[in-house]
């Protein structure tokens, strides 16, 4: 029988207030979220365990698999991550820096199993050039053609992330008609705005950034190094670059005992022109250095996303190591500069990076490390949204 007493005015207030709580928790659960997962990535980065919190959001089980997309550039060999029982889960690309190792490089491969745990399918496709210390117009096209490849697998454009120049020639891809609907957003940690500058900071330590304000910091020996690899032609005779390549090549793979047995078929000019191009600060270094950047000026500009970003329409998000002297952090500084107001998102000079390992500020503050988490959350849910 109903009741002939009023029900109390507080319980229906209690029952609304409650009501409004679970409201609020199911809208607020996306970023909390996030969070979360973004705690467990940095985490797991920076070699630590993941918070027992955030275990239950970033643990899924992933499988692996290798292979090969099709494109104009030919087939691009990756390798793409799943989290089991999650055949649909939302896609994200990542991209590798320079490095002989490609998408096996240790922290890459922690890196894409990291998100793929968080539930998304992650690829990590193979940059040709990047790959074998050359910044390529080719890889572009890979760039492009594997996000593109990614998109028609899920049906929605999806989240690059490149890493250090692959971040650069990701904003390039981006920008271009062909590919430019296949991306949702790229996340670029370490990326170059102009490879000129880069290639004079590497001789000078010295760059601008664009309050017309100077950054210094001494570059280190891998800048140099990678420029004479690429044009190694500009620094000694031709007949010489048989010989002396394969000993770049061991000292940026920092493989000591090919460097050593290479060096021992090296005639005594050729140990002096070895000794020269390891010394990028000698006098006769700065000047051929000098005069490989004017020769090459325009390729590295057509490999810059300096005065190309204007007709780019994905959203961007921004990272760069305050202590990086591989890519000076002033880049990040020019890219936000140049990108249309409406796709900058986020963009961050962070303390806790050098340039892509978290081994900058060893006690990071509470608001460096809350700017950090908040860039990963941000990016975790756009590349969750369709």
């Amino acid at each position: 029988m109903p009741s002939t007493h009023p029900r109390p005015h507080w319980l229906g207030r209690t029952a609304a207030t409650a009501l409004i709580c679970v409201i609020a928790a199911c809208f607020a659960w996306p970023c909390v979220q996030s969070h979360l997962q973004a705690i467990a990535i940095l985490k797991l980065l920076a070699g630590q365990p993941a918070p027992w919190i955030a275990r239950s959001v970033s643990s899924s089980a992933v499988t692996t698999s290798e292979i090969q997309i099709p494109s104009a550039a030919g087939p691009i060999r990756a390798r793409l991550y799943q989290p089991v029982h999650q055949p649909h889960a939302p896609a994200v690309v990542i991209f590798h820096g320079v490095h002989h190792l490609g998408m096996d490089e240790p922290r890459l491969v922690s890196f894409a199993r990291a998100i793929s745990a968080c539930g998304f399918r992650v690829l990590t496709p193979e940059l040709p050039g990047i790959m074998d210390y050359h910044v390529s117009p080719q890889d572009i096209t890979v760039i492009g053609s594997s996000t593109r490849w990614m998109a028609q697998q899920t049906g929605h454009p999806v989240g690059v992330i490149g890493l250090s120049f692959s971040g650069g020639l990701a904003l390039l891809a981006a920008s271009q008609p062909e590919f430019a609907s296949s991306f949702r957003f790229v996340f670029a940690i370490g990326a170059h705005h102009s490879l000129a500058a880069v290639a004079q900071y590497y001789r000078t330590g010295v760059t601008s950034r664009p309050d017309g304000t100077t950054f210094a910091l001494p570059a280190h020996e891998y800048g140099p190094l990678v420029l004479e690899y690429a044009h190694l032609e500009d620094f000694i005779p031709a007949a010489d670059t048989a010989a002396l390549r394969p000993i770049l090549r061991a000292h940026l793979y920092e493989d000591v005992s090919a460097e050593a047995i290479a060096r021992t078929h090296l005639t005594p000019t050729q140990q002096a022109e070895a000794a020269m191009l390891m010394d990028a600060h000698c006098a006769r270094m700065q000047l051929l250095l000098q005069q490989s950047e004017a020769r090459h000026a325009g390729e590295m500009a057509a490999l810059s996303p300096d005065g190309h970003l204007q007709h780019l329409h994905a959203a961007v998000y921004l990272l760069h190591g305050a202590g990086d002297n591989i890519i000076p952090a002033p880049e990040a500084l020019w890219i936000a500069q140049e990108l249309p107001p409406a796709t900058l998102k986020i963009v961050l000079v962070s303390p806790i990076l050098s340039h892509l390992d978290m081994d900058g500020e060893p006690q990071p503050g509470w608001r460096d490390t809350r700017h950090l988490v908040n860039l990963f959350a941000s990016t975790i849910r756009e590349a969750r949204e369709h």
